[in-house]
């Protein structure tokens, strides 16, 4: 963070951040999963009930991770809901304030293309200062524990909240 956390160490924003990146990622890929099925059922007694021409909606399904993940940066929380379970929060590098519309469409396709190249270029994060993926870097982003933010936030009088 550079120059936002005067008061807080970087390594209390970034301690065990790592570890619980990959279980909320974990929790929404069960809840993505979870959203997809109910959304396919609907779909599909919609195409039932209208004899087969309602199952083009089915062409929506493989938007649904995508806008979760970019819908979820935009909240209040900055947080996809496994995230914000697990006490995480996505913040802008420089000033620790909400992600802004751009940047959190650069993190989610960067970290799609990321996946769809298997995955493994997230390893960059094991390299990395405050263990940032290249998502992160791309979007000029940093996860961070919510707590130690809010903690920062109270003690240095940021307009920034959770």
């Amino acid at each position: 963070m550079s120059g936002a956390a005067q008061m807080v160490r970087d390594e209390e924003f970034i301690e065990g951040v790592m570890a619980r990146r990959c279980l909320a990622w974990l929790f929404d890929l069960v809840l993505i999963g979870l959203i997809l099925a109910a959304l396919w059922t609907l779909l599909l007694l919609f195409g039932l009930l209208t004899l087969g021409l309602g199952f083009g909606a089915m062409a929506v399904l493989p938007a649904v991770p995508f806008l979760y993940h970019f819908l979820s940066l935009l909240r209040s929380s900055s947080a996809t809901p496994g995230q914000a379970v697990l006490g995480l929060t996505v913040r802008r590098d420089e000033d620790l304030g909400p992600p802004t519309g751009l940047q959190a469409l650069i993190f989610t396709v960067v970290f799609y293309l990321t996946m769809a190249t298997s995955g493994l270029l997230l390893l960059i994060a094991l390299f990395t200062v405050r263990h940032r993926t290249l998502h992160d870097l791309a979007s000029d982003l940093v996860v961070v524990r919510r707590r130690t933010f809010e903690s920062w936030c109270r003690q240095t009088g940021a307009a920034w909240r959770v």
